[in-house]
């Protein structure tokens, strides 16, 4: 067997949908490696204790936890499985030297894992499957290989077959090893009385394995068809250089709950993972100077502050060391709750450094040029009041953090309907954070529906004269001015101009005539900001002694108030460029959610690098997209997405059009 060189310890990410077994998985392997002394038997002995995680009983942040075995140090990554936190499990992920992907037995649940098996294969992180949960009575595992055949681009190479005991499944046949073996709470026991019987029933299986196999080794497709059966040890070396090549995806399969698999796993891990140098490889293209750290998380704790969990790629980190213009100030090891301080870390390590103020998760300490993960699109929108005005500073802090945190928030100061908005992934990814203000942060916040930026313009001309006088003992106030008021073509924008002659409105006083218009098209007669106008100031009158700036302004003001009305004001609502993506057989399912909510269909192609997933582009009003990505999700088993901007204004008339005001002038008058 092959065995890849190490230099610190193997990194291991766990990976998969929500509720497949993940932290399970992670208990008993440090169960089974003696580092804790307690099984987990569904309920949870380690994991997530953050605020968020037990408000939503789910796991939002990784998981660190060390293990030992067989004389190797292992770190696990154990990442969310929620797709709305998805950025999390890809910066962690990016650190790994593999990564399990643990799955469910159901061949119907098998497209939950396209987004995340083509983050892997698009990184080149090399991946092992785990089919969990095999001791359910009704897995057919042959079933659930032929359905990740047709969501990864990587061959999914079956390693074990199950044996059945009637209606259980009571262990496996190694394909590689050409073993029995059979379940068992401490492990898995050999078979030897019929492990040939099995083998026999296995064959195609096996044949199948090498067949896939000889497709990158020569000699070994020489054997394949001179029907020789190659040894097992060139089986498990072909095996290890594939999978550290990233050209096969192997299939393993255990119960995580019950204990079984978890050796075969680990000893996969051993000889088969790649080792350091790969993961080195990948993060590190570019030559970094003498010292190296990729930051994989960044986590805000109440006694220690801010915290960059890094991997060290190159050289060695002390405590006062100075890379990159920052300090380091203390170095943590991690594994679970327990933080311990230390004082050097090698290159391999995974560390937690205090207080790297100005180092973003994705950078890399020593080699700031290396690109960070893609950053996740926002498609998910919610308006922030703070309980208490005087919170305002503390909630901008808090804000700071969260998407320091979490890089695939985003916080909008939205100048249209001057709201403060924040930008995730979904309902869960919101409620996490608003949790995490409230509890984590102690900033009281509630969320809202944002409102949506709508417009007013004109279809008709009006030339307006308006005078302002007003007296009051002393100087008083005299403005008098004559405007044009037109409509522009959409998305022309505003115009302001003058025609005046003979200094009947001095030159000093016309732009604080523009100043008065501009300050009446902040709110038009329909109550929203009016566009696309031109304004001609063409005449007026003014007083040597009474005319001021601000009598001219408010001048201004008042007569585009007067004219505005006459001008058949219509409202615009926003339209957004859309771009739908999915697997190909929710496309119809798509076309009907999208005409549900006034979308246009612009066109249809497939989703390149994404086999099997389609792409649909469309234009949808903005007011129909606050929910999108839930219908999305609930229409496609949560694997759905979409990406946006903004592309013009377009006239919204009927009943849609007396719904939208008769809500705006209800909400002015409260």
């Amino acid at each position: 067997m092959t065995k890849g060189t190490l230099h610190g310890p193997r990194v291991v990410a766990l990976v998969g949908p929500y509720s497949s077994g993940k932290t399970t998985l992670l208990e008993n392997i440090l169960f089974m490696t003696e580092t804790t002394r307690r099984r987990a038997n569904g309920e949870r002995v380690f994991g997530d204790d953050s605020v968020e995680a037990k408000s939503l009983t789910m796991g939002v942040d990784i998981n660190v936890a060390a293990a030992h075995y067989l004389g190797d140090r292992y770190i696990f990554l154990d990442c969310p499985g929620s797709i709305e936190f998805m950025q999390e499990t890809r910066n962690a992920v990016h650190a790994a030297d593999v990564a399990v992907v643990v799955v469910d037995p159901e061949p119907d649940k098998i497209y939950a894992l396209s987004p995340l098996l083509h983050d892997l294969e698009a990184d080149g992180i090399p991946h092992i499957l785990f089919i969990n949960k095999i001791d359910h009575s009704d897995v057919h595992i042959r079933e659930v290989a032929a359905a990740i055949d047709e969501v990864s681009a990587l061959p999914a190479l079956l390693r074990h077959v199950p044996i059945r005991g009637g209606n259980d499944i009571t262990g496996f046949v190694d394909l590689a090893s050409k073993r029995a073996y059979e379940y068992g709470l401490d492990g898995s026991r050999e078979i030897t009385d019929s492990a040939a019987t099995m083998l026999e029933q296995v064959a195609d299986d096996r044949f199948h394995m090498l067949e896939t196999l000889a497709d990158f080794h020569d000699e070994l497709m020489e054997e394949l068809l001179e029907e020789i059966d190659p040894p097992s040890d060139e089986v498990f070396a072909d095996l290890a250089n594939d999978l550290r090549a990233g050209v096969i995806m192997p299939v393993l399969m255990g119960s995580a709950t019950q204990g079984f698999g978890l050796k075969r796993l680990m000893k996969a891990l051993r000889h088969e993972m790649p080792g350091f140098e790969l993961a080195c490889e990948r993060m590190m293209p570019v030559e970094a100077r003498e010292i190296a750290a990729y930051i994989l998380k960044t986590r805000h704790l109440p006694h220690l502050g801010k915290l960059s969990f890094a991997r060290v790629l190159k050289g060695s980190v002390t405590d006062g060391l100075h890379v990159d213009g920052h300090k380091v100030s203390g170095i943590f090891k991690i594994s679970g709750t327990d933080i311990k301080k230390a004082t050097q870390a090698e290159a391999g390590d995974l560390i937690a450094i205090p207080r790297l103020d100005g180092v973003a998760t994705g950078e890399t300490l020593g080699s700031p040029e290396m690109p960070a993960p893609e950053r996740l699109q926002p498609v998910y929108a919610r308006s922030i009041e703070v309980s208490d005005r005087r919170n305002e500073a503390k909630l901008s802090e808090a804000l700071a953090k969260l998407v320091e945190e979490d890089p695939s928030f985003e916080v909008e100061h939205c100048e249209d309907t001057g709201e403060l908005l924040l930008w995730g992934q979904g309902e869960i990814h919101m409620r996490a954070a608003q949790v995490r203000l409230n509890d984590k942060y102690g900033v009281e916040v509630s969320f809202t529906d944002p409102h949506v930026a709508y417009k007013e313009t004109i279809r008709r001309t009006k030339v307006q004269h308006t005078r302002y006088k007003k007296q009051s003992g002393g100087h008083g106030q005299f403005g008098d001015v004559v405007i044009e008021v037109r409509p522009r073509t959409l998305g022309a924008g505003f115009e302001f101009q003058d025609t005046v002659t003979g200094g009947s409105v001095p030159k000093q006083y016309i732009p604080s005539v523009e100043a008065g218009v501009k300050e009446y098209l902040q709110q038009g007669p329909l109550g929203f900001p009016v566009v696309d106008v031109e304004v001609t100031l063409q005449d007026g009158q003014h007083h040597s002694v009474d005319s001021s700036d601000m009598a001219f302004k408010t001048a201004g003001r008042m007569a585009m108030a007067d004219a505005m009305p006459d001008c058949d004001p219509v409202l615009l609502e926003p339209i957004e460029q859309v771009c739908v993506m999915a697997p190909t057989s929710y496309m119809a399912k798509i076309n009907g959610m999208i005409s549900s909510r006034r979308g246009q269909i612009m066109g249809f192609d497939s989703r390149q690098g994404w086999p099997g997933w389609d792409k649909i582009e469309a234009q949808m009003p903005a007011s129909e997209m606050q929910d999108l990505i839930i219908e999305l999700r609930s229409l496609t088993q949560g694997v759905g997405t979409f990406e946006h901007k903004f592309d013009h204004l377009a006239e919204l008339a009927g009943r849609q059009r007396d719904q939208v005001l008769k809500g705006h002038t209800s909400a002015r008058r409260l």
